[in-house]
């Protein structure tokens, strides 16, 4: 018997009706022992720690100043936020932000990336 992956047994449940899923959920329990919604509330506080912790590790990209290549920093910034052109010229024009809420790390390669281009960034 060939081996049911992921992506096939997603798609597998797809095609089912709600009843059937919760026969299958039903008769994994029998078969394994094991309540998968007792899992999953054990799990929620784990993932609420990691998100709180991930919350206060977020800082905000401003933009302080241009610099002379400020056709280069509306490009780059064009980039990090995917937004238009007119968008990107009026966040440098106006020395705004370019990106909230992004982890640190995220946040020191957009302002990496911004500095290249000739701007001069801070977090908040």
């Amino acid at each position: 018997m060939a081996k049911l992956t992921k992506e096939s047994f997603i798609e597998s449940l797809k095609e089912m009706s709600l009843l059937e899923i919760k026969e299958l959920v039903d008769a994994m329990k029998e078969e394994f022992g094991v309540d998968p919604s007792a899992v999953a509330v054990a799990a929620a506080p784990v993932a609420g720690a990691g998100a709180a912790d991930e919350g206060n590790a977020t800082v905000s990209v401003v933009l302080t100043d241009a610099g002379a290549g400020k056709v280069n920093v509306i490009k780059v910034v064009r980039e990090i936020t995917g937004l238009g052109l007119k968008e990107s010229k009026d966040i440098v024009d106006s020395n705004g932000t370019v990106k909230e809420n992004v982890s640190k790390d995220e946040a020191n390669e957009i302002k990496a990336k911004l500095e290249e281009a000739g701007a001069t960034v801070e977090f908040k």
